[in-house]
């Protein structure tokens, strides 16, 4: 009996030590930022864009109201996939671009759902905007980040991105259907370049397996950002280097 009774002090200081192993595996920001490194997460990304273009070319009745809700829920969806990816990062600190570009895909989305917001001047504006932001900084991304393989493919998604801004800023739409047609093409054409990022981040483990850890990380986290032209929420990993 004396033993039994000394034993049981002795097993219970461990059981804090062994639940605290569950707490840290359930860390949401831990979980976060397994989803937002997966490649699939990134092509969840590309083929919402994909969807988007579709459904905004083919919508029958193309007027701004339903153009304004169909790219409002395109940027909100977005928007989710930015806040996902930005914690790729492990530094808190470095989460922060990803996070203020998650919130202005949102910011727009709300906007462009608003009524009074809801004219072609206005969509043009928005859209144009928020993709030339997200271009230039997953350009700024590829050019940085070290051991990024199939650096290619992030370059030419985040050229198509700051070309989908300058197009939508710059060219003239005085109508509401030249507009749909024109975001719906380069949602598109977003998505289909997302598409191919995603696989060859998928690819990006077998083939750069020399590179190291880092190489990888630095691939997922920019990669994430050539989605949906936002590619700066996707340069999460690429800072681990």
């Amino acid at each position: 009996m004396t033993v039994s009774r000394g034993s049981a002090p002795r097993s219970a200081p461990q059981s804090p030590s062994a639940g605290a192993a569950p707490g840290a595996a359930a860390d949401p920001a831990e979980a976060l930022g397994r989803l937002g490194r997966s490649w699939t997460w990134i092509l969840g990304s590309a083929l919402a864009t994909f969807v988007s273009g579709i459904l905004v070319l083919v919508w029958p009745d193309g007027t701004l109201h339903v153009l304004g809700v169909l790219v409002g829920l395109y940027l909100l969806v977005t928007g989710g996939f930015r806040f996902v990816a930005s914690f790729a990062r492990d530094d808190p600190g470095e989460r922060l671009p990803g996070l203020l570009l998650a919130v202005l895909y949102v910011l727009a989305g709300v906007l462009c759902m608003r009524n009074p917001l809801q004219t072609v001047a206005a969509l043009s504006l928005i859209v144009g905007v928020l993709w030339l932001v997200s271009g230039i900084l997953t350009l700024y991304t590829a050019i940085v980040a070290r051991g990024l393989p199939h650096r290619g493919f992030l370059l030419g998604a985040a050229v198509i991105g700051i070309l989908a801004g300058i197009v939508v800023l710059a060219l003239p739409t005085e109508s509401a259907r030249a507009l749909t047609r024109l975001l719906g093409l380069w949602l598109v054409l977003l998505g289909l370049a997302e598409v191919v990022v995603a696989f060859a981040w998928r690819a990006a483990p077998k083939r750069g397996s020399a590179a190291g850890p880092h190489g990888s990380e630095g691939s997922e986290g920019s990669v994430h950002s050539a989605g949906s032209a936002g590619a700066a929420s996707w340069p999460g990993r690429a800072g681990t280097d």
